[in-house]
């Protein structure tokens, strides 16, 4: 099991999770929408076809982050 931190710009929690979940597995059932921002891990932005490799295969380990990083339209 994965201890990681999951959420957006403005909110975030602690989970436990499987590292054989899948990375769209993990924000769905946190309630992250994979369609307004870029989803990055530790700082890294991850390519669509990602979101459907295990946390495993993406290296995510412990004390991990995955946050939707959402651009307002207005930024630069």
């Amino acid at each position: 099991m994965l201890n990681i931190t999951i959420g957006t710009n403005t909110s975030r929690k602690k989970v436990i999770v499987a590292p054989n979940m899948t990375l769209r597995s993990v924000l769905e059932q946190n309630n992250v929408n994979t369609n307004v921002g870029t989803i990055c891990i530790d700082g890294n932005p991850q390519i669509a076809s990602n979101l459907d490799k295990t946390l495993e295969e993406l290296n995510v380990n412990n004390n991990s982050f995955i946050i939707s990083v959402a651009k307002a339209d207005n930024a630069r």
